[in-house]
């Protein structure tokens, strides 16, 4: 028979959107994050990310070519994943570090739960948590944008209380703090995160609730408020990672729901944890609850009546 029904493993993808589409137009969302962080840390951020994204690529190709699968290096997922994880390491960090991140990336978060669209948390996230936990000194070593030496950042200054030091409002947004490559500048992050609402390629949802609720939340508890949503990975994750089609849920319901967590999470997490930041954790801990939520928020079928309650 010429016409088969053909059962296979998700993504289905239907019409002129591709997988390769949507990761070309996160790259260009990316873009302009990374001309910031080559500004703002010099031409070694430009090593670091190219390590990360060259690493993961390489990663991929091999780990498909064991596994006997079709290779996917051509949807550039691969270059999305290392080019995050590098935006999540500070510009000083070793660059074996950096390739080696990107290789768990891939080969364990990715390649080793079915590749695109089966990981159930955030590749590059989940990358760095592991990278963090392992190699805290070189994890937490910030250089400064001003002369290179070790400075620390924001929230790291909030918590042992030295608001004194805090830079501007102004200097936040522009990026001229400590912090990871691709979260320091605002602005730019901003840019990116417009560009891919008009592609229409993250729904503006999960990210508007996200930093909403940081900004409300930590305003309840006394804190800076604006600060804290300028402060460390907040803009990054809330646009680029914490909108993962994979790991994040497809009803709208379900991303306010989703958002919420994270912004509550990362407050806390902020405010009692034992770490300054609470991006990378509160984003993998609520890609764990979504198929949870989905549950919850599935839309019922027209016509269908609800069940009598007994």
């Amino acid at each position: 028979m010429d016409n088969k029904f053909i059962v296979s493993s998700s993504p289905h993808l239907s019409g002129t959107v591709k997988t390769k589409t949507i990761m070309i137009d996160v790259i260009i969302g990316l873009i302009p994050a990374l001309v910031a962080s080559i500004i703002i840390f010099g031409p070694r951020a430009l090593l670091v990310c190219a390590v990360s994204i060259a690493a993961a690529v390489i990663a991929e190709y091999i780990c498909r070519k064991v596994m006997k699968r079709e290779n996917t290096i051509g949807d550039f997922s691969a270059v999305v994943t290392g080019l995050l994880l590098a935006f999540n390491l500070p510009s000083g960090i070793p660059l074996w570090m950096a390739a080696l991140g990107s290789v768990i990336a891939i080969v364990v978060v990715k390649q080793m739960f079915g590749g695109i669209g089966q990981n159930f948390v955030n590749p590059a996230l989940a990358a760095r948590i592991i990278l963090m936990t392992s190699f805290p000194t070189q994890m937490t070593t910030w250089p400064s944008p001003v002369d290179g030496t070790a400075s620390s950042t924001p929230l790291a200054m909030i918590a042992s209380g030295n608001t004194a030091d805090l830079p501007s409002y102004l200097d936040m947004f522009l990026g001229s703090r400590g912090g990871c490559l691709g979260e320091t500048c605002i602005l730019a992050l901003l840019i990116g995160g417009v560009y891919l609402v008009i592609r229409k390629v993250i729904s503006p949802i999960i990210p508007l609730t996200y930093i909403g609720v940081v900004f409300v939340f930590s305003a309840i508890l006394g804190q800076d408020c604006v600060m804290q949503i300028l402060s460390g990975g907040l803009f990054l994750g809330a646009i680029f990672m914490a909108t993962d089609y994979t790991t994040s849920p497809l009803t709208n319901k379900g991303k306010f729901i989703y958002a919420v967590g994270c912004g509550i999470l990362t407050v806390l997490i902020r405010t009692f944890g034992a770490l300054p930041e609470g991006v990378s954790f509160s984003i993998i801990i609520m890609n764990i609850l979504v198929p949870h939520i989905e549950r919850l928020t599935e839309p019922k079928a027209f016509g269908v009546r609800k069940e009598a309650s007994k």
